[in-house]
């Protein structure tokens, strides 16, 4: 295991970027998935959750939650009926939502970027090539970010100028990137969709697949070397997020699960809520905000 001092704190990033070419992985019909938002809370060593907002609400795709680094509101991603994906954000203080990016093209996997007011996101151009572009925070602005890395399924960026890419392929590849395109280097392949950054300290967390396809999340340093085992993902799921105090957020089947393995409190995954509580199912992406305080998690409603 990782040998990390218990007082650090870590904080989430969500990962994950979908896009038409990932094949199975965005259907042509997209789930009937909504994003809900709930308050966390802490009773001793005990984690719940207060009660459940479906911020989306509507039919159709809503997937992808990121909140913005100050914890005002959530970028994610929206599927309308033609099948195009853009950006929306949804502000904590109005409870409202608004759309960001308005292209011909489809964005997804909104991911804000240290020391800036931008966010990227994985873009599938006209051609369908799959690359990393940035906007600044009202959708204006398009960048291309990495000009030669295709195609890009997901990205977490580790600091201002080192970025950590899924790159889609027969096995999918973990690349390590600087954003000037001077470095390039292949960290993992059979990975999972999931890469986190650590912030506290120079690592970062991804899914490796091991050689029964078991789903681990492990850890590396930014600069490389070994990579170290954490804990197991839990049964059904291929989703996790980190909250700011080093607990592990996770769900399998219809409840959601904390970690505390890193900060010396157990190695089992521990029930932190059940979906029945909220009427809904399948949950699967998790984001919590910066300063710990809500969760955002993608689920379908339940059918009453």
């Amino acid at each position: 295991m990782m040998r990390v001092s218990r007082s650090i704190a870590f904080m989430a990033t969500l990962m994950g970027a979908l896009s038409s070419r990932a094949l199975a992985q965005v259907p042509s019909a997209p789930p009937n998935s909504d994003i809900f938002l709930a308050r966390i809370l802490h009773t001793g060593d005990s984690v719940h959750l207060g009660a459940a907002q479906n911020i989306t609400h509507r039919p159709g795709y809503d997937n992808q939650p990121a909140f913005i680094t100050d914890a005002s509101g959530i970028l994610y991603t929206a599927i309308d009926s033609t099948g195009q994906a853009d950006i929306w954000r949804y502000d904590l203080r109005t409870r409202k939502s608004a759309r960001v990016t308005s292209t011909p093209e489809s964005e997804y996997s909104p991911t804000m970027m240290p020391g800036s007011r931008r966010f990227s996101v994985v873009r599938v151009e006209r051609d369908s090539t799959q690359r990393l572009w940035s906007f600044r925070l009202d959708g204006k602005d398009p960048q291309l970010v990495l000009e030669s890395l295709a195609p890009i399924g997901y990205h977490a960026w580790l600091d201002q100028f080192r970025v950590a890419v899924y790159v889609l392929g027969t096995p999918s590849t973990l690349h390590v990137v600087r954003r000037d395109g001077s470095e390039d280097e292949v960290r993992a392949s059979h990975i999972g969709r999931t890469i986190q950054r650590v912030p506290a300290q120079d690592w970062y967390s991804f899914v490796q697949l091991d050689s029964t396809r078991t789903p681990w999340i492990v850890a590396q340093p930014f600069q490389g070397g070994a990579v170290s085992r954490l804990v197991r993902l839990p049964e059904g799921n291929e989703f996790y997020t980190w909250a700011p105090d080093g607990t592990l957020l996770s769900s399998t089947g219809t409840t959601i699960v904390r970690w505390n393995g890193m900060s010396g409190r157990g190695s089992e995954w521990l029930p932190v809520a059940s979906a029945s509580a909220f009427a809904v199912t399948n949950i699967s992406r998790l984001a919590v905000s910066p300063d710990g305080q809500w969760l955002a998690f993608v689920a379908e409603p339940a059918v009453r």
